[in-house]
């Protein structure tokens, strides 16, 4: 059975939570607490020398890291992963956008928010970070005008790894009123089959 080790808060642990409890994978969550330092114990840094969640053991101490190269690899051979090349090239594009331009900027502000409760120590930078979040935002929006879901007009990966921290950007101080696309869009992942709360366990 896999192992996941992951902090329930976190989007990123979020996301392999929701397609292996949609893809009807059993497996053992092991709980860590990152504001404790859970992740940097010699134990848990010999699992994962970056000392970060999501990590998933798919056997015994075999371990991948880094929430989209989870996502891709469970998804494989599976409807949650394109089968054309060039709209599996599209699904990577989106990830790859996920993590560079979008959770830097939207998942942050809320972890200092929400998680440390510092939001006026880090006032300046919350500032910067969502600027650039609604930049991300508007490039999703834009997408969304003329699509149900990011490739393909099925529900992907892509949508998971968007959604994540997507679907939790009000705690971080964003309004996603304006982005009408967005949310109706999140409407459609919701009412996806088997699909959990970010705090489900």
């Amino acid at each position: 059975m896999y192992k996941l080790y992951d902090f329930l808060p976190s989007g990123n642990g979020y996301k392999v939570r929701l397609l292996l409890t949609q893809l009807q994978i059993p497996f053992e969550l092991i709980k860590l607490n990152i504001l404790a330092g859970e992740t940097r114990t010699p134990e848990f840094l010999a699992k994962n020398s970056n000392g970060k969640i999501p990590l998933l053991e798919i056997d015994s101490n075999i371990f991948i890291s880094e929430s989209n190269a989870i996502l891709y690899y469970l998804s494989q051979d599976t409807a949650y992963f394109a089968q054309d090349k060039y709209e599996q090239a599209q699904v990577m594009q989106w990830l790859f956008f996920e993590q560079y331009s979008h959770e830097p900027n939207i998942a942050t502000p809320r972890f200092w928010i929400t998680e440390l409760k510092q939001a006026d120590k880090y006032q300046k930078e919350i500032e910067q970070k969502r600027k650039l979040g609604y930049a991300a935002l508007n490039v999703m929006e834009q997408h969304l005008k003329t699509h149900n879901f990011f490739v393909g007009e099925k529900y992907t990966i892509a949508d998971i790894g968007l959604y994540a921290y997507t679907h939790v950007a009000e705690e971080g101080g964003f309004a996603l009123t304006k982005f009408t696309a967005i949310l109706d869009w999140l409407k459609r992942i919701k009412s996806q089959p088997k699909h959990i709360l970010i705090t489900d366990l």
